[in-house]
């Protein structure tokens, strides 16, 4: 039987925390690890290594932000935002931070266990190795890569791009993208899918120059090339 997947809680509300490690522990199963201030953030999930990070935005010491910056330079361990910002929520699931998903203060806790499990769930999917072309896409791995060179992706654009690679040539809504990889994507914008696949567009070109593999279908959406 595998260990349960840890869960890092960065929180400085003491009762919120409380709440979400007494739910994550005892309905989700899963373990935790809780911290108060940014500023820790960093050393506890080298120290740690969660499989997925609940933090929030507005913290002592350092922000959200900043953390999530932080930990993107180090791995691509999915990290779900925490806010009361509505209009943050584009530039926290937008590219140049990748977060994986938000939450809305105030929340359910059951949500919240939620949302942990469909992160957790879209970043470990077993399956077949999906090959298209040159692109190879091992979804036991979590791992892309065109002519043998991996591509970094971030859990966001890894399930998008196996989305899209999954059915060459259908033409997918924004609201169909979003609905696949957000597990409630009504907040969030067509600027942020756009965003998405801009950013996986660049990767992908840079690692096989002079092919478009992610075609726009002009005021649809997108579509993988056959």
């Amino acid at each position: 039987m595998s260990e349960p997947a840890t869960i890092l809680i960065v929180e400085d509300e003491a009762k919120i925390a409380s709440l979400l490690r007494d739910y994550l522990e005892k309905v989700g199963g899963y373990q935790t690890h809780w911290v108060d201030r940014g500023d820790e953030a960093v050393q506890a999930f080298e120290e740690v290594s969660p499989q997925l990070v609940l933090l929030d935005l507005m913290l002592p010491g350092m922000d959200g932000l900043e953390v999530c910056k932080a930990i993107r330079m180090k791995s691509e361990v999915p990290v779900i935002m925490v806010t009361a910002l509505v209009e943050e929520i584009d530039r926290l699931l937008g590219l140049e931070l990748g977060a994986d998903d938000y939450i809305c203060k105030p929340f359910s806790p059951r949500e919240v266990v939620a949302r942990v499990k469909a992160v957790l769930r879209r970043a470990d999917t077993s399956g077949q190795n999906n090959s298209l072309s040159d692109l190879q896409i091992d979804q036991e791995q979590r791992i892309a890569s065109i002519n043998k060179r991996q591509l970094k992706l971030s859990p966001v654009e890894f399930a998008l791009l196996g989305h899209l690679a999954a059915q060459p040539g259908r033409v997918f809504s924004r609201d169909q993208l979003m609905s696949s990889i957000y597990s409630d994507y009504r907040i969030v914008s067509d600027r942020t899918v756009d965003t998405h696949v801009k950013n996986l567009r660049r990767k992908l070109a840079d690692a096989k120059p002079g092919v478009e593999l992610i075609e726009s279908v002009y005021g649809v959406g997108y579509r993988f090339a056959t």
